[in-house]
């Protein structure tokens, strides 16, 4: 399924991250001085102005036989939406490098290693809590262990006998596309293939093999046909990530990490925790699962008119496609269910700014990292 638009600019990590955050409106004077201003406080004003004007917005509902077009055919809007833009409309996401270490080479993981070393408050066999200074619009907890960022080379062997319904076939666990890897990423909803790219691009890890699935079939023909594809270091496939019939092409407990970008608001909400469910079993222990996605009161939200809201926070766009506006409470709760504990989830509030119209775009997205605990020495 494709990430829904339009995508913003990296998170918010203050001074970790290296590439922004580091521009604060101190001034409202000189908010036309910079493209973009970082975390951003709301006033009261204004916070209360955005709820009255998604109260507005979500007044007349969308009728229930729309509804059931927008669902039935959701694969057919994207689909559209494809043959229309192709590989024009996102850009490639380099910043995840930044947001994300866990997608780069293994320099760059041993670096997030390094972070969470530097972070520890004890040395504790458990998992644990740390936060970060009251002044960040975030909020961060280091409860997996250190050794969860080495499961690069440490992390238990799937059982050999593990075996996977795909379709009419069995998948055995030495048998699947990427069986050899040492490393093994999934991006779900990868649309053209935007993150995928990048990845394959930058990591040049030998042992790294990256699945990628959408499900637009003209997503992943493009993705399949772009020139920089290629089948030894990545399997590109069609899934829906609602369907409970169809499996994954790879085992329970294969994978390092799995990426949701822009793409779980672009399903229904009732849908989201079976789908989170399923993904958390690929995961080995330790393995993380990486999002990032719409904040509740995001721009594109409030932009939103009357007889376009699906329920609560879930809007039609005009062609067709569908979009959620996440808390994180709500995020927290969809990843604890499915048993995975919380890394990361902060709130990414931006100033976007066009100088030359001199228009002002608040901007807000949630970015979480979870992971799945460790398997316990009984185990």
């Amino acid at each position: 399924m494709a990430g829904s638009y339009p995508e913003g600019a990296p998170a918010v990590l203050a001074d970790k991250r290296q590439q922004f955050g580091n521009r604060f409106l101190s001034d409202p004077a000189r908010v036309f001085h910079h493209n973009a201003w970082d975390n951003v406080e709301w006033s009261e004003e204004q916070a209360a102005a955005a709820e009255r004007k998604v109260q507005e917005n979500s007044t007349q509902r969308v009728c229930q036989e729309k509804q059931v077009d927008y669902e039935v055919n959701a694969h057919k809007y994207w689909n559209n939406f494809y043959k229309i833009h192709e590989n024009g409309f996102f850009k490639d996401r380099h910043w995840l490098f930044t947001e994300f270490p866990e997608l780069a080479p293994s320099r760059n993981q041993n670096h997030l290693k390094d972070w969470f070393l530097e972070n520890k408050r004890s040395e504790v066999p458990q998992c644990r809590n740390n936060e970060d200074g009251p002044s960040l619009i975030m909020e961060e907890q280091h409860k997996c262990s250190s050794k969860s960022l080495e499961h690069k080379t440490e992390t238990p062997p799937v059982e050999e006998n593990v075996t996977q319904k795909i379709s009419d076939l069995e998948i055995c666990a030495d048998e699947f596309p990427g069986s050899s890897a040492t490393y093994r990423i999934l991006e779900v909803g990868c649309g053209v293939g935007n993150t995928v790219f990048p990845i394959l691009q930058t990591n040049n890890d030998p042992g790294l093999f990256v699945y990628c699935c959408d499900f637009s079939s003209t997503a992943i023909e493009l993705v399949q046909t772009n020139p920089e594809y290629d089948p030894s270091r990545c399997f590109a496939f069609v899934h829906d990530l609602c369907d409970e019939g169809k499996s994954y092409p790879v085992p329970k407990g294969s994978l390092d990490i799995i990426i949701l970008i822009f793409v779980l608001s672009a399903i229904v909400p009732d849908k989201m925790q079976k789908a989170i469910n399923r993904l958390s079993r690929l995961l080995k222990p330790g393995g993380m699962m990486l999002l990032r996605d719409y904040g509740r009161y995001d721009m594109a939200q409030l932009r939103f008119k009357k007889g376009q809201c699906l329920s609560g926070n879930f809007y039609v766009r005009g062609d067709g496609t569908r979009v959620y506006f996440f808390t994180q409470e709500e995020l927290d709760t969809l990843f604890t269910t499915a048993g995975l504990e919380k890394v990361q989830n902060l709130v990414d509030r931006r100033l976007q700014v066009n100088r030359g119209k001199q228009l002002t775009m608040y901007r807000v997205w949630i970015q979480c990292k979870y992971c799945k605990p460790l398997l316990s020495s009984t185990s």
